[in-house]
């Protein structure tokens, strides 16, 4: 029996390349970026399935492209909005993600952004770097305590409450909002459910952890960054386009708020001569937040897992639209 067809959109870690390899007959994009629109339109000819990454854009009209074969998208993130969900479920095709295995991975990203911040680590570096350190000097590079100080953490799920775990051991208060609310997601963590208004005013760090959705399409903007204080620091590792860059810096640059750490942004990636990078109060990481050598493994092990699963007509582990196994 023939092998089934896939495409896999980058090169991800070897032990998930080799699960696919010894299931599928399987091209691999060995581009550092993506593969452009149109060799992405070209590949999925034919294909059985997809294993794609959120820095590509599979919408109705690659599904329409691949053919009516065209199985499963198994998806090497947990987020997926780089999707159009609606799109596959209509034309019966299975997404998947890989969720979980980041949130600890990430939420000690998202804590390292806040440290690094408050305590301002990158400009202390550049300061050595440039040759300015003379001496020892009691208002040098002075920042922000983290214990005791008040977290706001907007978005209550798998990675907000790893992040309020982490606030515990730094005797925090944290606040949390979400569109849910539901109280008993802080109740482990002693975290307050709050309106976002309250938030944005009380918080001295403010940590975003909500999904991109057309409701979180810059739902940080220049209303919100006035509400907050002019100490507080914004971290951002969910996704680049909840926060308004142009509004972000104005924000920075005109004292509404002090600092900013972000892992994702938008653009993504951002242009090295983005007006955002020209100011010395902000800290911007190439979306690593959930780059260690583990964690990067068990995501290829798990999309693999996913892809195979619904090339085999199983129930991938991992399904987002469910609804396409319901409907046959």
């Amino acid at each position: 029996m023939a092998k089934p067809k896939v495409y896999v959109t980058r090169i991800i870690p070897q032990a998930g390349l080799d699960m696919v390899h010894a299931f599928c007959e399987a091209e691999v994009w060995e581009g550092e970026t993506p593969p452009p629109r149109e060799v992405l339109l070209e590949k999925v000819r034919g294909l059985d399935g997809l294993l794609s990454l959120l820095t590509d854009t599979i919408d109705a009209e690659l599904m329409d492209t691949a053919g009516p074969q065209l199985k499963v998208i198994a998806n090497y993130a947990v987020g997926y909005d780089n999707i159009d969900v609606a799109a596959a479920t209509a034309r019966g095709i299975l997404v998947t993600n890989t969720p979980g295995v980041l949130t600890d991975t990430t939420a000690d990203f998202a804590f390292t952004l806040l440290m690094a911040a408050a305590r301002r680590v990158v400009e202390a570096m550049d300061y050595v770097r440039a040759g300015k350190w003379l001496t020892w000097g009691p208002t040098l590079l002075l920042g922000r305590d983290v214990h005791h100080a008040t977290l706001g953490i907007i978005g209550m799920g798998r990675i907000g409450q790893g992040m309020a775990r982490r606030a515990q051991g730094f005797d925090m208060r944290v606040l949390y909002y979400d569109p849910y609310c539901r109280r008993e997601k802080g109740a482990e963590f002693g975290a307050e459910c709050v309106d976002l208004d309250t938030l944005l005013a009380e918080s001295d760090f403010v940590s975003v952890h909500v999904p991109l959705t057309p409701e979180t399409h810059h739902m940080i903007g220049a209303e919100q960054f006035k509400r907050m204080k002019p100490t507080a620091i914004l971290i951002n590792s969910a996704r680049g386009p909840i926060v308004d860059p142009d509004a972000l810096y104005e924000a920075l640059k005109n004292g509404d708020i002090a600092y900013a750490a972000l892992d994702v942004t938008e653009p993504e990636p951002l242009p090295a001569d983005h007006k955002l990078l020209t100011l010395p109060n902000i800290i911007v990481c190439p979306h690593i937040a959930s780059a260690s050598i583990a964690t990067r493994t068990k995501m290829a092990t798990m999309a693999a897992e996913n892809l195979i699963a619904g090339l085999k007509g199983e129930r991938p582990p991992n399904l987002v639209n469910p609804e396409v196994l319901e409907s046959k």
